[in-house]
């Protein structure tokens, strides 16, 4: 009998989540009928108790909010990429049992938008300043060749994107979030708020813009989403990040690439098409 491999997404809230619906895909298209990809409902004080019960079966883990940082303690090596902006998606369990923690949001980002042809831009900006903007910076580091503008709601906000501009080699210039109209002028723009924020926003979108990047998936499209494809601009989705950054977590835990994307995305736009 052969051996079962495990993994599975974990979160607070995670219901909602699309991860297993990916990863089963692409399990089901490599034909490997002896993994399986479940979910957990586990916060930050639920943990560490989750992976000490990590036995050999286990292959690895995908990490949502709020664990994204909480798991780097609990992890025995941690990559480059994830330890420049202290967050962690992805956990792959070695065969000698040693945890190994990566970053695969900004590596998925790059991909999402050389799928789109954008490789490089003079400007870029940020709306917003959470854990998603940290990877966006990231990205932003290899594909913005000048200044990086985040739209913030605080001093505190703008101070912490000021930080991780210098960390990551980032010129980053903040501005208020009242002049976030502003940044759709930008050749890219990166939308990387909760569901809504955006929405008084797309009255705003000019006439002639570049490309949005909008990493919300559902409910999508959003409405700056849609005013920005209604004037001939780029769009990448949060479907667009959630597959790439999954490809990649399919090809470290499993060994196996490349993984099968297109069998990826159709399934998790059949998934959003029947919510």
């Amino acid at each position: 009998m052969s051996k079962q491999h495990r993994a599975a997404v974990l979160g607070s809230p995670i219901a909602h989540s699309l991860s297993p619906v990916l990863h089963r895909a692409a399990y089901a298209e490599l034909g490997l009928d002896d993994w399986s990809y479940d979910r957990f409902e586990v916060d930050e004080a639920g943990l560490p108790g989750f992976v000490a019960e990590l036995d050999d079966s286990w292959a690895g883990l995908s990490l949502t909010m709020p664990l994204k940082r909480a798991i780097i303690p609990l992890l025995d090596e941690v990559s480059d990429t994830a330890a420049a902006v202290e967050a962690v998606n992805t956990v792959v369990v070695r065969e000698d049992g040693r945890r190994v923690g990566d970053n695969t949001d900004i590596p998925g980002m790059i991909a999402a938008l050389r799928e789109r042809g954008v490789e490089k831009v003079e400007s870029a900006a940020i709306l917003g300043a959470g854990a998603t903007a940290s990877s966006a910076l990231a990205a932003l580091a290899r594909v913005c060749a000048g200044p990086v503008t985040a739209y913030v709601r605080s001093e505190a906000r703008a101070e912490e994107m000021r930080g991780w501009g210098e960390r990551l080699g980032v010129d980053v210039r903040t501005a208020d979030w009242e002049r976030a109209a502003e940044a759709l002028a930008a050749p890219l723009v990166v939308a990387t708020t909760p569901a809504g924020t955006t929405n008084a926003l797309a009255t705003a979108v000019p006439d002639a813009v570049g490309t949005l990047f909008d990493v919300l998936y559902d409910p999508w499209p959003t409405a700056l989403a849609a005013a920005w494809a209604e004037r001939g601009g780029k769009v990448v989705g949060g479907l667009d990040l959630l597959v790439h950054q999954a490809v990649l977590q399919v090809e470290q835990m499993t060994g196996r690439t490349p993984a099968p994307l297109a069998a990826m995305r159709a399934a998790g736009e059949r998934a959003l098409a029947a919510r």
